[in-house]
């Protein structure tokens, strides 16, 4: 899953963006509100931790600004105040969660997994099933009959892209999209590589190629 960061502190941003990925997330950082506004409003992250004081437009303003866009992407309020009123605030705005500096990292993290499955839960189910393969994205465990198979975080991120959209040509774009940061200048023909490994594990006829288009995970 993809998260968007909008931090100032760039010390603090790096270290959760850093523990974040180490967790299996794409994460992207920006350090401005206004930047944060616009990185949001792209609509492709699955999560946003957005600190309330920020130069440009303050938490508030841009939780408030993607509220009255539509944007229902979930989002966890960071800031340095202590207080009912600024929790009530940030959450009157339309933030999802709330946490006060300082804080845990295992809390933040915890409070992350919490709103995504929470949102998973509101929709589709967790647990994805596609012909003999089952995948759990809360527990993050991939079945192929009645086997576990062991997948790496990227291994796992590019299938669940593929699982999310079973039956469907998905582009390496997307998958690049969601699986990998925007600041990323590798080969984009990494995909490639975890398509291929992906097929080792799980069986070359599972995901097809569309010549010029993506990949297509078909049920069997």
């Amino acid at each position: 899953m993809r998260l968007l960061i909008v931090e100032d502190e760039k010390r603090l941003a790096l270290s959760l963006a850093r523990g974040l990925t180490a967790e299996g997330f794409a994460v992207d950082v920006v350090h401005d509100g206004r930047e944060g506004l616009h990185q949001a409003g792209e609509g492709t992250y699955d999560l946003v931790i957005l600190d309330i004081m920020l130069p440009g437009m303050n938490g508030y303003r841009v939780c408030a600004a993607l509220r009255a866009a539509g944007h229902d992407v979930p989002i966890l309020m960071l800031t340095a105040k202590d207080g009912e009123y600024d929790e009530a605030e940030g959450l009157d705005t339309g933030a999802d969660d709330y946490l006060t500096k300082p804080f845990s990292y295992v809390v933040l993290v915890a409070r992350v997994k919490a709103l995504l499955r929470r949102r998973g839960t509101s929709g589709a189910s967790p647990v994805r099933v596609v012909g003999d393969l089952r995948l759990d994205a809360a527990a993050r465990r991939v079945f192929l009959r009645e086997d576990e198979v062991a997948l790496t975080t990227k291994e796992f991120s590019v299938l669940e892209q593929l699982v999310v959209r079973a039956g469907e040509v998905v582009s390496k774009a997307d998958i690049m999209e969601h699986v990998w940061d925007f600041a990323y200048d590798g080969d984009p023909n990494i995909v490639e590589v975890y398509v291929s490994t992906l097929r080792r594990k799980l069986g070359a006829e599972l995901i097809r190629t569309v010549r010029g288009a993506g990949y297509r995970l078909d049920a069997r």
